[in-house]
């Protein structure tokens, strides 16, 4: 392959993907996907999965394409899929048309299902090159490939915002606002992309908050809501209960609490879980210290997953973050640093609990990027 087709490709599936990302918010428990008919090196078709349960984003830019789709070449962000579901199978869509040649980014992440458009679209005469633009294909979908390959559970994302030196909230608990209004606006498209957002019952009592996506697109939705609730405290005229949203409210509370307050809440609609209480090792040096956390978040993202949540976004305060990174369930940090300083250190930290002794244990971030919003920055990184 020469320079030029090497960079065509690329261009193509640039394309491609910023097409898939139109699909954000709306695909789950589908992945987000973009494709782009080509012939003669012009862009004649484009498409992409604009919602679970709709046309594939090949079948879109087929349909656009038109015609034209005879002996062109398709562009597409993921592995054609080669199995009957909600639609047809893609493969067909493309080999009826007559496509020639299938460039793929990134492979199907199921195991049982890998390799099996592709195998059968060359069993049927067509040319199909894999790989190109692989890791920003896979990056953009990387809530779907980790639910796949780890028992359908949820990605984790951590969010929290913080002074410079490291805080939260005033010794009042005040936090209204650490950060900027464009960092704000952000969070709410964030919210928008995942699934679910979590938050303890500390802040749902401090801040009664909605939980919502505040975005322009009248069709976007909000995030179902997960509140960590051990003792079912939650009040019952509290916003997440009371304001309206297309979203789920989920309330995960321990085995033991009150019945007749779970008898009310299941009847005003909410879904009420019984989450298992864990005690936490937690490791110092050589030693190791128990430390009980209110609830089992392994166990909770086993039945999130069942819900088919794919992703999670934790909002929560100082005792939910720290509880979250020692449970070792995160996955990806986000944090906006604001350029403001408390200048003492009665503040609500970042994280409560017990933290390593040695540097040596701190969790380290990898894959770092940073973003500017007005005069906030955030960091962004992965923990596993």
């Amino acid at each position: 392959m020469n320079s030029d087709t090497c960079h065509n490709n690329a261009f193509y599936m640039q394309e491609a993907i910023s097409l898939a990302k139109n699909g954000r918010g709306y695909t789950s428990p589908n992945p987000m996907v973009g494709a782009v008919v080509v012939k003669n090196g012009q862009i004649v078709g484009r498409g992409w999965h604009r919602a679970y349960g709709s046309s594939h984003a090949e079948v879109e830019a087929i349909n656009d394409a038109g015609k034209n789709s005879h002996g062109s070449d398709i562009y597409v962000t993921l592995e054609p899929c080669n199995h009957y579901g909600k639609t047809p199978p893609c493969t067909k869509k493309i080999i009826d048309s007559g496509i020639r040649r299938v460039v793929v980014a990134a492979q199907d992440p199921n195991p049982f299902v890998t390799g099996g458009g592709i195998k059968y679209l060359r069993e049927n005469g067509i040319e199909v090159e894999i790989g190109i633009c692989k890791d920003e294909a896979e990056t953009l979908i990387e809530d779907f490939i980790w639910y796949i390959q780890h028992d359908k559970k949820p990605f984790v994302v951590l969010k929290c915002a913080s002074t410079l030196d490291g805080r939260i909230a005033t010794s009042t608990g005040d936090s209204k606002w650490i950060t900027c209004e464009k960092s704000r606006q952000f969070v709410h498209e964030l919210r928008h992309s995942y699934d679910a957002i979590l938050v303890g019952s500390g802040t749902l009592h401090k801040d009664n908050p909605s939980l919502t996506a505040r975005i322009k697109d009248k069709n976007a939705k909000d995030p179902h809501r997960v509140i960590l609730d051990s003792n079912l405290s939650i009040n019952l005229y509290a916003n997440i209960l009371t304001q309206n949203s297309n979203a789920k409210t989920i309330i995960a509370t321990s085995y033991d609490a009150n019945p007749k307050k779970r008898a009310i809440l299941e009847n005003m609609g909410v879904t009420v879980i019984s989450v298992t209480e864990k005690v936490n090792l937690v490791k110092q040096a050589d030693c190791l210290y128990q430390e009980k956390t209110f609830l089992d978040f392994e166990n909770l993202l086993e039945q999130l997953g069942k819900m088919k949540i794919m992703s999670l976004l934790i909002e929560g305060g100082a005792t939910v973050i720290g509880s979250a990174l020692s449970s070792g369930i995160v996955n990806k940090v986000l944090f906006f640093i604001a350029p403001k300083i408390l200048g003492g250190d009665d503040g609500v930290p970042v994280c409560r609990g017990r933290s390593p002794l040695l540097m040596k244990d701190a969790f380290q971030l990898k894959k770092v990027e940073l973003m500017r919003f007005d005069d906030d920055t955030l960091i962004q990184g992965y923990l596993k």
